[in-house]
């Protein structure tokens, strides 16, 4: 009997969906596609027949509702990648984990993680007396901004301080908009040519700076991760869970 993991693959098309089939593709006695879902299809009526497929989406937020309806029918581990929900979305999200596990992440990468995981020990080390910004650079086709990454380090930023995504972000700046005021989370999005994905964190004091910096240069990391991820879910005493990969990293125990 194979070992291989079985996945269902929504946005298989997409540049994620080609990467995570280019890493399918040299592990094939790990990984097995047995659905790849488009645009239109029913998720729950592509993966009925493989009863042990993980669904795996990187399509667009608006296929989102579909795949958690599956998951919740067929009871179903999920690996979600797509970025850009509102807030009555991530609300699904968060019901639909209460029925199934769920890997819900704006990266995958591990090296982004560590970021994620650095980024929260410094705000808290650092403390209010630094001012904190988060600037993020991607390809001139990517469609939402900030992008997810740069949206969780400004959560991970506004839980440490004590403040508010929704209150305290400032996106860009434009005018005459006054000093800096200290309750403020800085965020910034670039636009251009093929880059993969830019992340940086200033904290920025009086007389000194920390930056911590994230760059891919390939889109198979996150694809790895995301296949580890499954992985993780599959474990036979998986919880049903809202889960990041902080905690397929085991970074929340350091």
């Amino acid at each position: 009997m194979s070992s291989a993991l079985s996945i269902a693959l929504l946005g298989a098309s997409g540049r994620m969906g080609q990467a995570i089939r280019a890493c399918v593709a040299r592990e094939p006695a790990a990984w097995n596609i047995v659905a790849e879902i488009g645009r239109g299809d029913d998720p729950a009526d592509a993966a009925a027949a493989n009863t042990d497929a993980v669904f795996i989406d990187f399509s667009l937020p608006d296929a989102t509702p579909a795949v958690l309806r599956a998951a919740r029918a067929l009871r179903r581990p999920l690996v979600l990648g797509t970025t850009g929900h509102d807030a009555a979305a991530r609300s699904e999200i968060a019901e639909t984990a209460e029925t199934v596990p769920i890997v819900f992440a704006a990266n995958f990468s591990v090296g982004v993680n560590t970021l994620f995981w650095l980024t929260r020990k410094a705000a808290e080390i650092l403390g209010a007396d630094f001012d904190l910004e988060v600037v993020e650079v991607h390809h001139r086709l990517k469609k939402d901004a900030p992008s997810g990454t740069a949206r969780r380090l400004a959560e991970i930023l506004a839980a440490a301080r004590g403040l508010s995504v929704e209150n305290d972000l400032r996106h860009g700046r434009a005018g005459l908009v006054g000093q800096r005021p200290p309750g403020e989370i800085g965020i910034h999005a670039v636009r251009g040519g093929d880059v993969v994905g830019e992340h940086t964190v200033f904290f920025a004091g009086l007389g000194e700076r920390l930056e911590l910096t994230h760059r891919a240069t390939n889109r198979e990391t996150f694809a790895a991760g995301a296949l580890r991820a499954a992985r993780w879910l599959r474990a036979p005493d998986r919880a049903p869970g809202l889960y990041d990969m902080e905690d397929v990293l085991g970074l929340k125990n350091l």
